[in-house]
């Protein structure tokens, strides 16, 4: 009998904890793969295991948390949270490699900004700035919110979920400007903020900017990206 696939999951940065230093992550994402069948096993910030890592799992899930880099943004903002060069360094590093070795790959929320700066794009640093408050993308200063998304048709995510609209969990106030090389946008939110990105050639890529670990209740088409990762993890299973 076939083990299940193994689906390492980027934690949270360096924080405070009741017995001094902690790496984190919230449960919801352990539950989303273990859901779909993967084995989750948690991948703290270390920009030199980034080889050893990827020939310890099948699969990643690029999970979401504070912001990047300023740098990403054109400078720092006054809204800035979070930021944790170390957890950047270490996801770019491990982006990098694992597009490069072809491992299935769910970029959640922060994950799909990761992909878009290590293939050289750039991030709006406040939404709000840009794009008016026409939608809320997430309740200040950290809680998520509900709205609606319009897929590209003929897309690798609009056959994923069956679906040309659909309700998702939103939580950010970042999001993509300029796009990384051979990137292209596929769903939106109603205001134009890029909701989705696919990598040309990269069918093993899914990258979103909503939580799909968030809307996890049984039925619910947000499942469905933790079951594809977990599928395409399954191939590399040794």
């Amino acid at each position: 009998m076939a083990r299940p696939p193994i689906v390492g999951i980027t934690a949270y940065g360096r924080e405070a904890g009741p017995r001094g230093e902690q790496f984190s992550l919230p449960t919801a994402y352990v539950a989303a793969v273990r859901a779909a069948g993967g084995v989750p096993v948690l991948l703290p910030p270390d920009e030199d295991s980034v080889e050893h890592a990827l020939e310890a799992v099948d699969a990643l899930v690029f999970a979401g948390g504070g912001d990047i880099d300023p740098a990403f943004t054109g400078g720092a903002h006054e809204t800035n949270y979070s930021v944790d060069a170390e957890r950047d360094r270490f996801e770019v590093a491990l982006m990098e490699a694992a597009l490069a070795a072809e491992v299935p790959t769910l970029a959640i929320c922060r994950g799909l900004q990761i992909l878009n700066v290590a293939r050289g794009g750039s991030l709006h640093a406040h939404l709000p700035e840009v794009f008016g408050d026409a939608v809320d993308h997430r309740v200040a200063p950290l809680d998520p919110v509900p709205h609606d998304v319009t897929l590209e048709p003929g897309t690798a995510l609009e056959t994923l979920y069956a679906a040309g609209e659909m309700r998702i969990a939103s939580w950010h106030h970042q999001a993509v400007d300029r796009l990384g090389a051979d990137l292209r946008a596929v769903a939106w939110a109603p205001d134009g903020v890029v909701e989705a990105l696919e990598l040309s050639g990269a069918p093993w890529l899914v990258a979103v900017q909503w939580h799909p670990e968030l809307q996890q209740e049984p039925g619910s088409l947000q499942r469905l990206p933790f079951v594809e990762v977990v599928r395409q993890g399954a191939s590399r299973t040794r």
